[in-house]
């Protein structure tokens, strides 16, 4: 599917699922290279850059929620950007340039005459894609502060999946941005040289490249607080376990010579104390709780108990 927006001195184009004969026809449109003509042909699984007489091609790919609770897969998007156009191929349907494509179609409904410039609708997409990765990163934030409070509600146990869920959306997209840096600038810094959109285009350059590192900036810092939490809750885990396994000591201290003494005094045999005594079963059972009660105070007083 072929999306075609007309802006000043320009246009985007954006093919969705391309076949062999949208890309050829894009090829001969915008007089690219070979080289470009087979990146476009099929899925590349690394990020690339590589310049031709037409344009320049850059390969990147982007986070996205995946099928799963905290799976992330990655997007594939090329761009070939010349002086006069932008055209995308991607493999898939991304949600933040179907946005993107309806606000522009709802402004040229609006307005006949597009004043976007080529320079500055490719600044639009960039800010598009890393926004939808920004919305990622915060739905993820989202999880993890309903993590951090469901741990601190005592329900630890419960939320160690949700926390290793979280830190892998996070460690993915750490990935996909990091493996953005370098390609994504030497893209710019190829436009750049090559003065497809004059000296103004510096700065915007230098804007797309610091919203990336900006939102990596952010992943990292993210994807630390998961971590600490994870410790965290690793330690009140082992705290809650380390006070059943006192607790249940406690009890079998407690309950050790307790089995004992009836243990004595249900021999039944000759000699036994008090087997002919009427009061028999009342005194071993003073004896039993006035043993309880000298363990209990020992523990007490140990700090056994708190």
């Amino acid at each position: 599917m072929v999306f075609r927006y007309e802006h000043r001195g320009g246009v985007w184009v954006d093919i969705e699922e391309p076949t062999e004969d949208e890309i050829r026809d894009a090829v001969r449109e915008f007089g690219l290279g070979a080289r470009i003509e087979a990146e476009l042909l099929s899925p590349t699984p690394s990020p690339l850059v590589a310049g031709g007489a037409g344009g320049a091609l850059l390969v990147l790919h982007f986070p996205a929620h995946g099928a799963a609770h905290g799976e992330t897969k990655s997007q594939e998007i090329d761009f070939v950007v010349g002086s006069d156009f932008i055209l995308t191929v991607r493999y898939e349907m991304i949600a933040s340039l179907y946005r993107l494509k309806k606000i522009l179609e709802a402004e040229t409904i609006v307005a006949d005459d597009a004043l976007l410039t080529t320079d500055a609708l490719l600044e639009i997409l960039f800010a598009h894609l890393y926004t939808s990765v920004r919305d990622h990163m915060n739905h993820s934030v989202d999880t993890l502060g309903r993590v951090e409070r469901e741990m601190f509600d005592g329900r630890e146990r419960a939320t160690v999946r949700d926390i290793s869920a979280v830190s892998r959306e996070f460690l993915h997209l750490e990935a996909a941005l990091a493996n953005q840096e370098e390609p994504l600038s030497r893209f710019l810094k190829t436009l750049v040289e090559r003065d497809f959109f004059g000296p103004s285009f510096a700065e915007r350059a230098a804007r797309i490249g610091a919203e990336r590192g900006q939102i990596a900036h952010l992943v990292r810092t993210h994807r630390a607080v998961a971590s600490e939490l994870r410790e965290t809750n690793s330690a009140l885990l082992e705290t809650r376990q380390n006070e059943i396994i006192k607790t249940l000591t406690v009890i079998t201290v407690v309950v050790l010579p307790l089995e004992l003494i009836a243990f004595v005094f249900g021999m039944h045999m000759p000699g036994t104390p008090l087997e002919e005594n009427p009061n028999a079963f009342l005194i071993v059972m003073a004896i039993m709780l006035g043993a309880v009660g000298c363990m209990l105070v020992y523990f007490a007083h140990k700090r056994w108990l708190s």
